[in-house]
This record gives structure tokens, sequence and C-alpha cells, in this order.
């Protein structure tokens, strides 16, 4: 497990790539894009340190977040081969490894689900399970729901809102989403995903927890979470940048 842990957290710092201006480029209605800005004047370090970060920019449109890979890095519709490829990313993402540990540790203290028992083989069977909702709710809502509905799974930054805002935001999505077509529709795929995912889970949890009231509990705790994993998403490019930052610097 040690492990385990170690390999996620090198993991997770080596994919931080995102950055504020990357998002600029990706504002819901447009796409990034552009040509590489011009070599650094040696008129100025103000100059030079501005179009270093410019280079930094469409570096890393290319690149995909492995904390979440939802992220949108351009505005072109995912085709339904893009929508699984989506789902396989966001199912060993490290925002799910992260998620799933905390909420197995948190079972594990409160002895709950207790057909699972305690111990390291109760809290691998409470990880293990938390991992297996998470994929499947993004199967049924990243994949299955979006394809069939042509709607797009992917979180779109905005440009640098003030946290009321981004909060308002991030809130709006659980119910609000990007269609194909780049108009907003109702989130159908998003809502449908994690009940047909709680649904699905009641084949593998511990009897007590097959009931209609445990199956909509958790539903609702995922929707909750999600709302909370919106913010850290409308936030995720600036706070990727502050942390590669000390590391870069350390290099030089």
């Amino acid at each position: 497990m040690t492990r385990l842990v170690i390999s996620i957290i090198l993991l997770t710092w080596s994919a931080l790539f995102s950055s504020p201006a990357a998002s600029q480029r990706v504002h819901q209605g447009g796409a990034p894009g552009g040509t590489l800005p011009d070599a650094p004047s040696a008129q100025s370090q103000p100059q030079q340190n501005s179009s270093q970060q410019s280079v930094q920019v469409i570096v890393f449109l290319t690149r995909k977040s492995y904390c979440f890979p939802d992220l949108a890095t351009n505005a072109s519709p995912l085709s339904v081969r893009q929508k699984f490829t989506l789902f396989v990313q966001n199912s060993v993402s490290g925002h799910l490894v992260a998620g799933a540990a905390a909420s197995a540790g948190w079972g594990q203290a409160l002895n709950s689900p207790a057909g699972f028992g305690q111990g390291a083989e109760g809290y691998g069977k409470r990880f293990g399970a938390a991992m297996a909702r998470g994929a499947s709710n993004d199967f049924f809502g990243t994949f299955i729901f979006a394809s069939i509905l042509h709607q797009d799974p992917r979180f779109f930054v905005r440009n640098s809102p003030t946290f009321f805002t981004a909060v308002k935001y991030s809130l709006s999505r659980i119910v609000i989403t990007r269609a194909d077509s780049g108009e907003d529709v109702v989130n159908f795929s998003g809502l449908l995903g994690p009940l047909a995912g709680e649904t699905l889970a009641n084949t593998y949890l511990p009897t007590e927890d097959r009931t209609v009231g445990n199956t909509f509990s958790r539903y609702a705790s995922d929707l909750g979470w999600r709302a909370v994993g919106n913010v850290l998403r409308e936030y995720w490019p600036t706070l990727s940048k502050r942390l590669v930052r000390p590391r870069q610097k350390a290099g030089n």
C-alpha cells in the first residue's frame, strides 16, 4: 500500500501541466489555438519572462492533467471513441484514486459498510468498491449517456473567475452541460450516469447497503462531491502551476 501511495503521488506531481493562461484559451465558446509567440527579445528581462510564459501556454495545451483528465483542452466535440477513452482515463485519474483512498479510510473509521470488516482486507474492499463505483459512474455518464445524448462530458474552465462566480458556475455544471453542438443543455448524462452506477454497485456491495434509501444516499453524495470537484477543476490550472513552479526553479 505504501508503494501504491508513493506511485500515486509521483504520477500526480508529474502530471500537473495546466496553466491559467491556457484555461483562458479554452473559455467555453472558443477553441484554443494560435501560433507560437515570437522569440523573446534580449532588450529586457520582463519581456523575456512574458515570452517564456506564452511558450508554456502552447505546450500545456497539448497535455492532459492526470488528476482531472476531463478538463477540456479544446472546444471541438468528442467522438464516441474519445468519450470512451476519457472514461478510461477518468477511471484511473488522480482525483478518483485520492477520493477512493480517503473514502475507504473514512469508511474504515466508521466501519461502514460493516460487511467489509476491518483490517487491511476491509480497507482493500472499501477502496476497491469506491474505485469501482467511480469507474461505473464514469462508464455510464462519460461514455454511454454522453454518446447517446450527444453531450460533452468535459469541464470547460472559465476565464479567471472570482470565487463566488466559480462556485456558482461549478454548481450549475451539475445540471447544465455542453452539447456536442456547443450549446448549453440539461446535463442528463451527468445526472443519470451516477444513478446508473450506484444501481450497478448494488451487485457487489454488502446486502445491507443495497436498499433504495442507501442507493439514493450514495447518489446524492456523488453529486455533492462532483460539485466540490468542479470547484477544484475551475482552479486546477492555477493550483497546478503554483505546484510545478518550485520544482522548475529547483532545477535551474
